[in-house]
C-alpha cells in the first residue's frame, strides 16, 4: 500500500541563505503517517532512540539561525526508512532495533513487500535526498562548494555500558572538516571527544557519501550525546560550538573547494 503521509517528507530553512554551509539532520522526526498505526509499536517505542535522534532538530535549526545558512532536515522516523542508510543496506527498513520488533517492516524490503519498500523509498528517502541535492545546486550556481555538517544524537547508555564521550566527529576518508573540529575540541580539554565513534563514518553509501564525498565536498558528521542536548541550555552550548567550528572552516581557503578523497569503500 502507499503512504499517504500529510507531513511533508523534508522541512527545509534559509536555502536563500549563507550557502558556503549546509546543515542536515538525518533523523530529526519520529513522525510515522496515522494510517500505518505506529508501525505497530507501542506509543512510548516511539520516543526513543530508535525512531529518531532526541536532541539533534533543535541543536541543527540553532546552527542554521546563527549562521542564516541552508538546514535539510528529514520528517519522518528512520523506522519507516532511514535516510542514513543506502538504498542496498539491510538496515535500511529495520526490522529489530536495540531489543523492539517492528510488527510492519516484517516484510517491507526489496524481496518480500517490494511495493511498500519502494512506496517509501519515493514517498521519504527519494524526497528528501531530492532536496539536499537542490541545497547543494543552490551553491553551485553560485559558484560555492559547501561545507556540509550532519547533526546526529546518540543513548548515554548502550545494552547497559555508559558511553563516556559527550561529542564525537564521524568521518570517511575526507578529514578537512575533521581537522577543524579536532583542533577545536583539543581547546575544550573538559569535554570526552570521541573519533568515529561511537559508530563510524565509513558506512557504505550513506548520506554524506552520497552528497559530500561524490561531490567532493567537505563534510563530517557530528554526534552528540543525548544528555548532553536534552534541554535548552545544552542545546544552546552545543549549538554555538558548531557555529564557531563552521566559522573556523569557513575562513580556511581548502575547504571551500571541491577535492575527491573518495570513500574506504571505494578502494
Amino acid at each position: 500500500m502507499s503512504v499517504a503521509s500529510q507531513t511533508p517528507a523534508f522541512l527545509t530553512r534559509h536555502l536563500d541563505g549563507d550557502k558556503r554551509f549546509l546543515i542536515l539532520c538525518d533523523h530529526a522526526s519520529n513522525h510515522i503517517p496515522p494510517e500505518l498505526n505506529g508501525l505497530g509499536l507501542a506509543p512510548d517505542e516511539l520516543e526513543r532512540h530508535i525512531a529518531y535522534d532526541p536532541g539533534a532538530l533543535p541543536v541543527a535549526m540553532r546552527i542554521s539561525e546563527a549562521l542564516g545558512c541552508p538546514l535539510v532536515a528529514s520528517q519522518f522516523s528512520r523506522l519507516l526508512i532511514d535516510p542514513n542508510r543506502g538504498l542496498d543496506d539491510p538496515t535500511l527498513v529495520m526490522k529489530l532495533s536495540d531489543g523492539a520488533i517492528i510488527p510492519a517492516n516484517a516484510k517491507v524490503d526489496p524481496f518480500q513487500d517490494k511495493a511498500q519498500w519502494q512506496a517509501r523509498v519515493a514517498q521519504f528517502y527519494t524526497p528528501y535526498n531530492q532536496a539536499i541535492e537542490a541545497a547543494i545546486a543552490g551553491a553551485k550556481a553560485d559558484g560555492i562548494a559547501p561545507i556540509i555538517m550532519a547533526i546526529h544524537s546518540f543513548t548515554p547508555l548502550w545494552r547497559g555500558r555508559a558511553r563516556p564521550w559527550q561529542m564525537s566527529v564521524l568521518w570517511d576518508k575526507d578529514d578537512r572538516l575533521k581537522q577543524v573540529v579536532d583542533a577545536y575540541m583539543a581547546e575544550l580539554p573538559e569535554v570526552c571527544y570521541g573519533d568515529n565513534t561511537p559508530y563510524s563514518g565509513r558506512l557504505k553509501e550513506d548520506c554524506l557519501y552520497r552528497h559530500g564525498t561524490r561531490n567532493g565536498l567537505a563534510h563530517a558528521l557530528i554526534e552528540l550525546r543525548q544528555d548532553e542536548v536534552s534541554e535548552l541550555a545544552g542545546q544552546d552550548k552545543w549549538a554555538a560550538h558548531m557555529v564557531a567550528i563552521l566559522q573556523r572552516a569557513g575562513a580556511l581557503e581548502g575547504l571551500g573547494r571541491p577535492s575527491f578523497y573518495r570513500s574506504v569503500h571505494d578502494e
